[in-house]
């Protein structure tokens, strides 16, 4: 009985379609060697051409960057001293994902920016941030460095009158910029997200450091 051989084509689309199937399979093969992407539970804004410049000072008096902070992961939110509940809230619930963390709690740097720097003195930032957790810091813009700075995190501010000159609230952005242990931005986690969902892509960082 003669033998039957199978001789690969010479038809154009028989070749196109080897080479296509080799070209997948190497893929796949890659991405098999590839260690698996993070996965978060926040916005991932890995790769962001925003929230890059900071150079404020901080309640202690002392001119701070996001280079100061290598090796930690730092989270900023902008509010203000007389906010009623978003700001206390946020704050709160940062002292709670400092907690969950525990030991590596130390490698958590919060940063908090006033959008109010007519009424935020150093004094009573550095009260207001005591009364959350004495690790973290305040940050005061000059009202000119709060319009860069609002303009480079793309975060949204904008002064509301009262029945006084003085009584005056500030409506602004409620979410909060994660930035890895290289000062990169990587995360945005809207308001309202539970300590615990925050303090599990924090570790996800952390590992992937």
């Amino acid at each position: 009985m003669p033998t039957l051989r199978i001789q690969p084509s010479n038809h154009p689309l028989s070749r196109r379609g080897f080479v296509t199937a080799a070209a997948a399979a190497t893929v796949l093969t890659l991405a098999a060697c590839s260690p698996e992407a993070a996965s978060f539970q926040s916005v991932d804004i890995t790769g962001a051409n925003f929230a890059k410049n900071l150079r404020l000072t901080d309640h202690l008096g002392q001119t701070r960057t996001l280079g100061d902070f290598k090796g930690k992961i730092v989270v900023i939110f902008f509010g203000f001293t007389q906010c009623p509940d978003v700001c206390p809230t946020s704050m709160t619930t940062m002292a709670e994902v400092k907690r969950l963390l525990g030991e590596r709690g130390d490698l958590l740097q919060v940063l908090f920016i006033t959008v109010d720097p007519e009424r935020d003195t150093l004094p009573l930032l550095k009260d207001y941030m005591a009364a959350f957790d004495p690790s973290f810091l305040a940050l005061r813009p000059e009202p000119a460095e709060l319009k860069t700075v609002a303009a480079d995190f793309k975060v949204y501010f904008k002064k509301v009158d009262g029945k006084t000159p003085t009584s005056y609230t500030m409506d602004h952005s409620a979410g909060k910029y994660i930035f890895d242990t290289t000062g990169s931005a990587r995360l945005y986690s809207n308001y309202g997200t539970e300590a615990s969902v925050i303090a599990a892509d924090i570790e996800t960082l952390l590992k992937s450091r």
